[in-house]
């Protein structure tokens, strides 16, 4: 019955930034890094490159995981880019076979999904860091990025994250925060540069918890 289904091919645009990047992720590694959490006895499960591209989407868009199974059915891109060959009508899966995926492969599961689309954008990155370097003697009318001031960055925007997509956190460290930016204020006085470096010490800690916790709680694990 396949042979009246549409391809998908045949009417997508094949400069799609979806199309592009479908092509240049190593799919069968991830499959092969992944099969060692499949037995192979019992009901067949659904198929890896489906499950890791539907949660590649789902980090890159930003949806949650029902959003993402019930868009899928209606775009024609997200289905190329999950291994499908022909356009279908019904959900993928039930959103909750996500979540079982997630808990199947793990912590080290979903660093392989992410980290092998994260290779794709090893050159840009290299690139753009040498850019920087070769900038700095430039005069530029901005701040200085200061280990503080990111420190702070990431925490706000950590929580804003948090708070938008519902996620509920064990600690915001709001009245410690506080404290500490005050601590911080003095960090040039003499008697006082102590006390301003171990509140910029627990700065770098509070922020690097609130990062792991929101990054587990979001993709499930």
């Amino acid at each position: 019955m396949d042979l009246f289904k549409p391809l998908l091919a045949q009417f997508i645009n094949t400069k799609h930034e979806l199309v592009i990047l479908s092509q240049k992720i190593n799919w069968d590694s991830i499959e092969k890094e992944l099969a060692q959490y499949y037995p192979n006895f019992g009901a067949p499960a659904k198929p890896i490159r489906l499950m890791a591209g539907l949660l590649i989407l789902k980090q890159m868009f930003n949806k949650s995981d029902e959003t993402i199974v019930e868009e899928w059915k209606q775009n024609p891109y997200y289905q190329y880019f999950t291994g499908e060959i022909h356009f279908h009508w019904e959900m993928p899966c039930d959103p909750s076979d996500l979540v079982h995926f997630r808990k199947r492969v793990g912590e080290k599961g979903i660093d392989v999904i992410f980290n092998a689309s994260l290779e794709l954008h090893k050159g840009k990155i290299d690139k753009a860091t040498e850019v920087i370097v070769d900038t700095t003697v430039q005069e530029k009318n901005i701040t200085f990025p200061t280990d503080t001031k990111l420190a702070i960055k990431i925490i706000d925007k950590t929580l804003s994250f948090a708070h938008k997509q519902g996620i509920k956190l064990k600690q915001t460290f709001a009245k410690e925060l506080k404290t500490l930016k005050i601590k911080l204020r003095f960090s040039h006085h003499p008697r006082r540069k102590r006390e301003a470096s171990k509140a910029m010490r627990r700065l770098k800690t509070i922020a690097g918890k609130l990062v792991r916790e929101t990054a587990r709680k979001q993709m499930g694990v």
